[in-house]
C-alpha cells in the first residue's frame, strides 16, 4: 500500500513540477521531455531483466546443486542461534537461512551480479514460509532492509570511478563508505526490530554486533596501512576467489551427495529465467516513475528546497552539492552513479563535494529498485513497515556520510 502511494506521489509531483516550469518559466520542452522518459525509463526495465536472465539463470542453478547438495543446510545450522534472533518467524535450521547468508556475503564484497540472483533466492525461500503470500512477512521485511541499508566491505566499482576521474588517492573514500554503510545497517536493523518488537538486548546479538564492529575495525586497520595498488589488488582478488569457491564447493558437495549437478543445475536455472521475465512488469513501473520525477525538475526543487532551508538555519551547505545523488541512490542505482560522476567532474574528485558523493553512492543501496524487484519476484504487493524502515536506514547512511566527511576531509 505504501509502494502504491509513492508511485503516484512521483506522477502528482511531477505534473506539478511540470506545470510551474511550464507557466512562470515557458519552459515547453518539459513535457516532451516527460513522456520521452516513460519510453527510455520502460526501455531500461526491459535491459535490465534482460541482463539478469543469465545471471539469475546462472546463478540459481548453482543454488539449487547448493541445496541439494547440502550446503544450505550447512549455512543454516551454522546461523541458526543468530537469525533465530533476528528471523525469529523462521523455523530453526531452514535452508532460506543459508541463502539469506550467501546474499548479504555477496553484498559485503560488493558483487552486485551474484548477490541479486540469491536475494532472489532467498525471498523465494522465504515467500514459501508465508502465511500471507500477497503481504510482506516479518522476516521479508528484515533482509530486504539489510539489503537496502547497502553494507559494503570493499567498494570497488566507487574506487574505480575515482581514480577515472583523476583523484590522487582514489581509495581514500574507502574507510568513510565502510563507517557509513555500517552505521546505515545498524540503524536498519534497530528499526525493523522496534516495529517488529524483536529484543536486540540478548548475549546472541550483543556478540555478533560486537565481533561485527571488531571485524569491521580490523578490515579499516589492514586496507590503512595498505597503498591504492595494493587495496584494489586485494579486494578485486579476495571478491573474485570467494565466488569461485562458491562455484567449485557447491559442485564437490553435489558430488559428494551424488546427484545429478548438471540436472540440477538446468532445473535452478530455468526457475532463473521464469523470475527475470517475472519481474518485468515491476521494474517498468517503478523506473518509469523515477524517470518522470526526474525529468520534470522535481528532484532539482527538492534539492533547492534543502539548501534554502539548510541556508535559513545557519548550517555550513558546503555539502548540498552532493545531496542529489543522495536523494536519487534510493530511487535508481545508475542514475545516483551517474550524479556522483557529475558532481566529480563538476567540483573536482578530490573536492569535498567529489568524495562526500562517493561516500553517499556507497553508504546506501537502490530501495525502491530491490523493493520492486525482491517483492514483484514473489508477487508480493503489501510491503508493510518495509519502504520506511528501508528510507530510515538510507537517511542514516546520508547523515552518517556526511558527518563522516567532515571528519575526514573538512
Amino acid at each position: 500500500m505504501v509502494l502504491n502511494y509513492i508511485w503516484i506521489a512521483f506522477f502528482v509531483l511531477a505534473f506539478i513540477a511540470a506545470l510551474i516550469q511550464l507557466i512562470f518559466f515557458g519552459n515547453t520542452e518539459v513535457f516532451p521531455a516527460i513522456i520521452n522518459s516513460t519510453f527510455d525509463s520502460s526501455k531500461t526495465a526491459f535491459e535490465i531483466s534482460l541482463g539478469l536472465t543469465g545471471v539469475l539463470s546462472l546463478w540459481m542453478g548453482i543454488m539449487r546443486i547448493g541445496e541439494q547438495g547440502g550446503v544450505i543446510a550447512v549455512f543454516s545450522r551454522i546461523l541458526s542461534p543468530l537469525f533465530t534472533k533476528l528471523f525469529p518467524e523462521i523455523p530453526k535450521g531452514h535452508p532460506v537461512t543459508g541463502s539469506i547468508f550467501m546474499n548479504l556475503a555477496a553484498n559485503m564484497l560488493g558483487l552486485d551480479n551474484a548477490a541479486t540472483p540469491l536475494g532472489l533466492k532467498a525471498m523465494e525461500g522465504l515467500q514459501s514460509i508465508n502465511p500471507k503470500k500477497d503481504s510482506a512477512s516479518n522476516p521479508m521485511i528484515m533482509f530486504l532492509v539489510l539489503n537496502t541499508s547497502g553494507l559494503t566491505i570493499i567498494p570497488i566499482s566507487i574506487m574505480v570511478y575515482r581514480a577515472q576521474m583523476g583523484a590522487a588517492q582514489p581509495t581514500d573514500v574507502f574507510v568513510p563508505i565502510l563507517l557509513a554503510t555500517f552505521f546505515s545497517t545498524i540503524a536498519g536493523i534497530i528499526t525493523v526490530s522496534l516495529y517488529q518488537r524483536i529484543n536486540l538486548l540478548n548475549r546472541t546479538i550483543l556478540l555478533f554486533l560486537g565481533g561485527t564492529s571488531l571485524f569491521i575495525a580490523g578490515i579499516i586497520y589492514l586496507f590503512s596501512t595498505m597503498g591504492r595498488e595494493e587495496i584494489n589488488v586485494y579486494s578485486t582478488t579476495i571478491a573474485n576467489v570467494f565466488l569461485f569457491l562458491i562455484i567449485i564447493g557447491f559442485i564437490v558437495a553435489g558430488v559428494r551427495k551424488r546427484i545429478n549437478v548438471y540436472d540440477a543445475f538446468i532445473e535452478g536455472a530455468k526457475e532463473g529465467f521464469t523470475t527475470a521475465v517475472r519481474i518485468i512488469p515491476y521494474l517498468v513501473a517503478i523506473l518509469v516513475a523515477i524517470g518522470v520525477f526526474r525529468a520534470s525538475g522535481c528532484m532539482d526543487y527538492v534539492i533547492q528546497g534543502i539548501a534554502g532551508f539548510i541556508g535559513w538555519c545557519g548550517i555550513d551547505t558546503d555539502f548540498v552539492g552532493a545531496l542529489p545523488t543522495a536523494m536519487m541512490k534510493p530511487l535508481s542505482g545508475s542514475g545516483a552513479r551517474g550524479l556522483m560522476v557529475d558532481a566529480m567532474n563538476t567540483y573536482g574528485a578530490d573536492s569535498f563535494v567529489g568524495r562526500l558523493s562517493c561516500i553517499f553512492q556507497g553508504s546506501t543501496d537502490t530501495t525502491f529498485y530491490i523493493l520492486a524487484v525482491y517483492f514483484g519476484s514473489v508477487g508480493v504487493v503489501k510491503t508493510r513497515h518495509a519502504v520506511p524502515c528501508g528510507l530510515l536506514a538510507d537517511l542514516a547512511g546520508i547523515i552518517a556520510a556526511v558527518f563522516i566527511c567532515y571528519l575526514f576531509f573538512n
